[in-house]
């Protein structure tokens, strides 16, 4: 795909979604989501590990609501079921570890575009903001899913209700985030988190994202049930014997991925 409103680069296993419309702080277009969710979708058969930032100095503000393909007006049941939902999916249903990282403000449906990922970094002086009940709105694009389960109902309402600013800091004490980075080492050390993962046992990565994801719906039967299955998938991988071997010659795993 010629992608216009980002980049996709791929290197040693690593693939880098960049949301590229820095005048716009990145905001979301009809054809932004399109990109978002053929990138995610190809990084799952291409790269063992798939990064999501922006471009310039926002990661994204959320709904372009100036953007030309919505014909003067914006459907907005459409528009969720339409095109974020696909592409929300495109990211959550990923086989590989994804990773936001947030280099700036996310807003609105870019907070919880940041959101869907598997693992969050963001800068200190970044923040997350619920912006939607600014302009008569409540949050979309999965937040009402993932905030309460990120950070407890609580917290998620008083999110949603008050649009406040939260901080990285504020995100990552309230668990809403894995990790808040000061500014000058965030790229640097996103970018070695996300290669450590790139060369990790994909096919363990993909046992754990489904386990725990499915954890919220299971009986501890159901769960321990599961674990047993999928770890026994995982007990006859090649990369199982090499993690054995490694551990055994106490030298680095060399992992295979699929």
């Amino acid at each position: 795909m010629d992608y216009q409103t980002l980049t996709y680069e791929l290197t040693d296993g690593l693939a880098v979604v960049t949301m590229n419309r820095p005048d716009k702080m990145n905001a979301l277009t009809t054809q932004m989501r399109a990109e978002i969710e053929h990138a995610f979708t190809q990084a799952g058969k291409d790269a063992r590990c798939v990064v999501i930032t922006g471009a310039g100095r926002a990661f994204c503000t959320g709904q372009d609501l100036s953007d030309s393909s919505s014909k003067g007006s914006l459907d907005l049941e459409r528009t969720l079921r339409e095109e974020y939902g696909p592409m929300l999916r495109a990211i959550t249903n990923c086989p590989v570890p994804t990773i936001a990282a947030v280099n700036g403000p996310a807003a609105g449906a870019g907070a919880n575009l940041a959101l869907a990922a598997d693992v969050v970094f963001a800068t200190e002086s970044s923040y997350f903001l619920q912006a939607f009940t600014r302009i008569g709105l409540m949050p979309d694009a999965g937040g009402t899913y993932t905030l309460p389960r990120q950070m407890g109902t609580a917290k998620a309402m008083g999110a949603a209700l008050f649009a406040d600013k939260i901080s990285a800091r504020q995100a990552d004490d309230w668990g809403m985030i894995w990790e808040a980075v000061a500014d000058a080492a965030f790229d640097v050390h996103w970018r070695a988190k996300a290669a450590h993962l790139a060369q990790g046992p994909t096919a363990a990565y993909a046992a754990a994202k489904n386990a725990i994801r499915a954890s919220w719906d299971n009986t501890l039967e159901d769960q321990l049930s599961l674990e047993a299955q999928e770890q026994g998938k995982c007990g006859q991988s090649r990369d199982f014997k090499e993690g054995v071997m490694a551990f055994m010659q106490k030298r680095p795993a060399s992992f295979e991925g699929r």
